[in-house]
């Protein structure tokens, strides 16, 4: 236990609720935990993807560039149409975009099978796939938020919102090892964007079934500037979506270093997988804590500063299984970090403005993707991945540093929760 002002000075304070993990939610919501098992299912198709895509990136073109290449294709659509996508979002309703971007990907899923069964698939078809795929992701992105903030009460936003990260990083945990499986018994990795082709039908099924909550989406011609404009009224929601794209550059060396690492330890490239899996596996079993912290800013500030200090031991670990270590504490420090941002972005938005302020959230976390990709694969190439990781995990340690070092700057960005959240930020 921490003394009562460090625990304070961390954001490691408790609210009036007993301690539960986020997985009572299920439990109290049928028409989420329908959600649930949908999107598990979607993500699961998503991560096998995912995997294939960076083993075949690096076995057609034996460089780390080339792993950040495609990476770089998938995440820059959120970066140029995410302020679209929040107004599409607002237009057309969070369930019913969410399904479209489901039907879209799923054709591209099943394309990119019949390339690689016809044995034309090359590494700029990657590309394009990902350019593709990331267009759907961009769209997804904030009518997944709107959507789980449809199928739960206000009070059941942040564990809901962590089970939706549980969603991800279920499929993050097992459909590496998966498609590693694949390769191992002589399968093709078209078999993994077959499968990932049905997983967006199932979702979609599953999304004409589900009965949204009672609270109507609001009716409003959103602009596209919406959301950068209430990010630049309200500084807590600056300085938070400035987190979340900390938490993009500090946790992608596992993804875009991983089979440079895994060679450089005398093991196959292909083992990056382990890697990948132990990511999403340290979200999951953070899921398994019981906790009743309150989320605020100095919380995901240290989970920020968690997840950058296991960073720097994945890319420095001597040995496989310390790495896999590093990789599960990565995890759990992220689940933290991106269930406390969301939903305090989520309260602070407000009904109205949710879509633009979440298609803003999309632009920092998937949008921040392309350049941590290129920025990590290049200098990945070029110094190596120990000083590329140390590099990459500097950022994440601002936030709680200056928290720690300026005491007086520090109350002035206290996020209150759930006081003064009551009123939404945006434009008249």
């Amino acid at each position: 236990m921490l003394p009562t002002f460090a625990a304070a000075q961390f954001g490691i304070t408790r609210n009036d609720e007993g301690r539960r993990t986020p997985w009572h939610v299920l439990r109290g919501s049928g028409q989420f935990r329908w959600y649930f098992i949908g999107s598990v299912t979607s993500d699961f198709g998503t991560w096998l993807q995912n995997t294939a895509q960076v083993v075949l990136a690096y076995q057609l073109a034996h460089s780390v560039l080339a792993v950040g290449l495609v990476t770089f294709a998938q995440f820059t659509s959120p970066l140029l149409l995410g302020p679209w996508a929040g107004i599409v979002t607002d237009r057309f309703g969070g369930r019913r975009t969410l399904l479209g971007t489901q039907v879209v990907s799923a054709v591209a899923a099943a394309t990119l099978a019949c390339l690689d069964l016809a044995g034309m698939l090359t590494i700029w078809m990657l590309v394009a796939g990902g350019m593709i795929t990331g267009l759907n992701f961009t769209f997804a992105l904030p009518a997944r938020n709107v959507t789980v903030s449809r199928l739960v009460p206000p009070d059941k936003l942040k564990p809901a919102f962590a089970m939706d990260s549980v969603s991800y990083n279920l499929g993050r945990a097992v459909a590496p090892l998966a498609t590693m499986a694949m390769g191992a018994v002589g399968l093709t990795y078209a078999w993994a964007f077959a499968a990932n082709a049905v997983s967006f039908v199932a979702f979609g099924i599953i999304l004409t079934r589900v009965r949204m909550g009672a609270r109507a989406e609001t009716q409003r011609r959103p602009r596209v500037g919406d959301g950068f404009k209430i990010a630049c009224r309200d500084r807590r929601i600056m300085i938070l979506l400035l987190m979340v794209a900390a938490v993009t550059f500090a946790d992608d060396p596992i993804l875009v270093l991983g089979p440079a690492i895994a060679k450089q330890m005398g093991a196959p490239p292909a083992l990056s997988a382990w890697f990948i899996a132990a990511l999403g596996t340290g979200t999951v079993l953070g899921s398994f804590r019981r906790s009743r912290h309150r989320p605020t800013l100095r919380l995901a500030a240290t989970a920020l500063a968690a997840l950058a200090l296991c960073m720097v031991l994945f890319t420095q670990a001597p040995a496989i299984w310390m790495a896999v270590l590093a990789a599960l504490g990565a995890g759990a420090s992220c689940l933290i970090a991106n269930s406390v941002t969301r939903t305090v972005l989520t309260q602070l938005a407000g009904p109205e403005h949710n879509a633009a302020v979440m298609a803003v959230w999309a632009i920092a976390w998937a949008g921040s993707k392309p350049f941590a990709s290129l920025i990590d694969g290049a200098l990945g190439s070029w110094i190596g991945p120990h000083w590329t990781g140390l590099i990459f995990a500097a950022p994440a340690l601002v936030p709680i540093v200056a928290i720690m070092l300026t005491a007086g700057w520090a109350p002035s960005l206290r996020v209150f929760y759930p006081q003064n959240l009551s009123q939404p930020t945006g434009p008249k």
